[in-house]
């Protein structure tokens, strides 16, 4: 986001932020990955990591679930297929504070330059399809940094359920919305899921103005776009 006089604006939190954080001291970067399972975010990040540390820049990654406070319990919880949809947007808001503060914060204070795979965007695009106020989700996720750049995959959802066919022989039961009762075939439901999902998204970027990009195309091709803009934003002062 850039101010009136064309200068770009000074770091930021979306909203109350955290407490005691200094934000000028957070030298690093942070950039997200967007995507849906099968979008191609996972090979993505590892080809930019690649990329960076060659070219001399010191990495972390942080992601959904990874948090050592919960991400353990969230998984045992979601196979149970049991959490309520104001309990499931808790416990992952609970698992995206803890990286931040623990993680994501200070690798940037240290110079890091951090990669998301996914960020704040794809919580609030499943709490959305599933019915929570938009404004409570703005509220709770008011804590997050505003990150140096999001690139949001998009790929059809018929394609989406191809690649998860091929990787996993079979669909997950919350990436196919099958707690939301759309379909009692996952097939079907997956569909109609990844569709609302893709709409959310088209909601918030209006929102957020993150970038999407279209990956129906090559590997090689998302790699070469993704280098271009990154090298425009480490080349920035």
């Amino acid at each position: 986001m850039k101010n009136p006089d064309g200068s770009k604006n000074k770091r930021r939190f979306y909203g109350h932020g955290i407490p005691r954080v200094k934000l000028e001291d957070l030298a690093g970067k942070l950039i997200v990955v967007e995507g849906a399972d099968g979008s191609g975010r996972s090979t993505q990040i590892a080809r930019l990591v690649d990329w960076l540390e060659t070219s001399g820049h010191a990495t972390v990654q942080v992601g959904l679930k990874r948090s050592s406070l919960v991400s353990s319990e969230l998984e045992k919880a979601q196979h149970g297929n049991i959490l309520s949809r104001t309990t499931l947007s808790l416990f992952y808001a609970t698992d995206f504070a803890d990286q931040l503060d623990n993680i994501i914060l200070p690798a940037l204070k240290a110079g890091f330059i951090v990669l998301a795979d996914r960020y704040i965007y794809t919580l609030m695009a499943r709490d959305m399809v599933r019915g929570m106020d938009e404004t409570w989700l703005k509220n709770l996720y008011g804590i997050a940094l505003e990150p140096d750049a999001v690139f949001y995959l998009s790929v059809e959802p018929q394609e989406l359920v191809q690649r998860n066919l091929s990787k996993n022989a079979t669909l997950d039961y919350w990436e196919s919305g099958m707690d939301l009762g759309l379909s009692r075939d996952m097939f079907d439901s997956f569909v109609k899921y990844q569709t609302a999902m893709q709409g959310a998204f088209r909601k918030l970027q209006k929102t957020y103005g993150f970038t999407i990009v279209d990956a129906n195309r090559p590997v090689g091709s998302i790699t070469k776009e993704l280098r271009k803009k990154i090298r425009v934003l480490l080349a920035e002062k």
